[in-house]
């Protein structure tokens, strides 16, 4: 009866995997569209995920040394229009109010695109000396980019970030804050917390943050075979120091401009856990990071079962589990089964009085399906089990396809059809910006240059002496 609901309520990846997507997120309750195109009503379930995502990532932030804070949605438009590949690179995306109080304005102000400029005056009247620095500041926040094909949680108009805006003594301080921010925030929060293997490195010149002098990135691979930006952390070298006069005084007493850093990520990483877990069912969703990690699923309440599932639902949230009990025996066993695999639950316990009478309690892991009887006294130590299982298991079956679906070849005509179903390698020497062009002109990129062995390349480096990972992306 499962798989005949299940196959009701999704279309399966196989047929169209942009429309299972849309499927997972509005039956799954994540989101809906908003009234203005391009915007989403994030739902309570998709917001719990978001909040369990903001407090790992928050954690890890602040280890680094930064503070979180806050400033202005509204952003004078001469502020953007002060450096200049900065508004080249956002113009096309801005929302301009021209009105308030029913009143022309004297200057038109921006819609926080991104806040570099905002938070760089600042920088300009809070940075005295380099006592201070570095000046390490994080803000979570919501932005417009005013999208014209979009899509709930990858790419919408409005959506919700962190951003983060730092100031440094030196170049060498800004890239290994830079780079730290990369591998210990970002790219240790994908893989331990979210289960994706991403491939960390730098981004080309074509493809770097307007007004940054280096972009470094962390790419996922969806179950499509598509490439995912899941992160990404800037070096601004100067370039916003010398146009909003950030200086301050050495130690010699002689005046310097600032070093920058700027880096973020947002809720695009929703995206990103649905396409690189979810299957036929629905989400499957890593224990770390699941709002509810188990389950506990009344099948009928008689002779003691209701007790019983109450019970061991106590128990394992004394485990510090997050552990919800679904006692709703008005609403079939099948169709609440079916729901609660469509949310990606990693663990659901099953009690009726048949398993009761044998001592024993029904363990089904999201995952992989598996389904087996545990007795009552193990239960505890078995699902503890099944969720390390669990987020081990998520991990692998990700790092299999990105292995599976990558591929070295040598030559860009090869690199443009490799990349209809996956990634291709080869050197960017081969790709050069001639070829790099005419992927572009086929909807393919390269999504990050990378040192030997996938390890970060040199920032100083030449491009031509890295390799290219090359892709179809979001």
């Amino acid at each position: 009866m499962a798989k005949t609901q299940k196959a009701a309520v999704l279309t399966p990846q196989g047929e169209d995997f942009p429309r299972w997507y849309q499927d997972v997120v509005a039956r799954a309750e994540l989101a809906d569209n908003g009234p203005v195109r391009g915007t989403m009503v994030i739902r309570p379930y998709g917001y719990a995920i978001w909040e369990r995502m903001v407090a790992e990532l928050d954690a890890r932030i602040k280890a680094t040394g930064a503070r979180n804070a806050y400033f202005p949605l509204f952003i004078p438009q001469s502020y953007i229009e002060r450096e200049a590949d900065h508004v080249e690179g956002f113009s096309p995306e801005l929302a301009v109010v021209t009105h308030g109080g029913g009143k022309e304005l004297e200057e038109p102000v921006v819609v926080r695109p991104t806040s570099e400029t905002i938070i760089d005056s600042y920088f300009a009247k809070w940075v005295q000396s380099y006592r201070e620095l570095p000046l390490l500041l994080n803000q979570w926040a919501n932005v417009v980019r005013w999208e014209m094909r979009p899509r709930v949680f990858l790419r919408t108009t409005e959506f919700l970030w962190q951003e983060g805006h730092t100031v440094h003594v030196s170049e060498q301080d800004a890239r290994s804050y830079a780079l730290r921010i990369l591998t210990d925030v970002y790219r240790d929060f994908m893989v331990e917390v979210m289960a994706v293997p991403v491939l960390a490195g730098r981004k080309t010149a074509r493809e770097r943050f307007a007004g940054a002098n280096t972009s470094w990135t962390c790419e996922g691979m969806m179950r499509d075979g598509k490439a995912l930006q899941m992160g990404t952390s800037h070096e601004l070298g100067q370039n916003f120091a010398r146009v909003f006069d950030i200086t301050y005084l050495d130690e010699a007493g002689e005046t310097q401009f600032g070093w920058q850093t700027s880096w973020g990520v947002s809720t695009r990483l929703m995206g990103a856990l649905i396409m690189a877990h979810g299957d036929d069912g629905g989400l499957r969703l890593p224990p770390r990071l699941a709002p509810t990690q188990v389950v506990v699923l009344l099948v009928r309440d008689e002779d003691g079962a209701g007790e019983a599932a109450s019970a061991v639902a106590r128990e394992l949230a004394d485990l510090g589990l997050r552990v919800e009990l679904d006692a709703r025996t008005d609403v079939s066993f099948g169709r609440r089964a079916v729901d609660w695999e469509l949310k990606g639950v990693p663990v659901r316990v099953e009690i009726g009085p048949r398993d009761l009478a044998e001592g024993k309690v029904t363990l089904v892991r999201r995952d992989d399906g598996s389904k087996s009887p545990v007795p009552r006294d193990e239960l505890k130590t078995q699902v503890a089990a099944a969720l390390g299982a669990a987020q081990a298991a998520l991990f692998a079956q990700a790092q299999e396809l990105l292995a599976s679906r990558t591929v070295e070849v040598g030559s860009v005509d090869e690199a443009r059809e490799a990349a209809q179903s996956g990634f291709a390698r080869l050197p960017m020497s081969v790709v050069g910006d001639e070829g790099e062009t005419a992927l572009n002109q086929a909807g393919v990129t390269v999504r990050c240059l990378l040192g030997p062995e996938d390890g970060l390349p040199d920032p100083d480096g030449r491009d031509e002496n890295l390799a290219a990972v090359v892709g179809r992306a979001y």
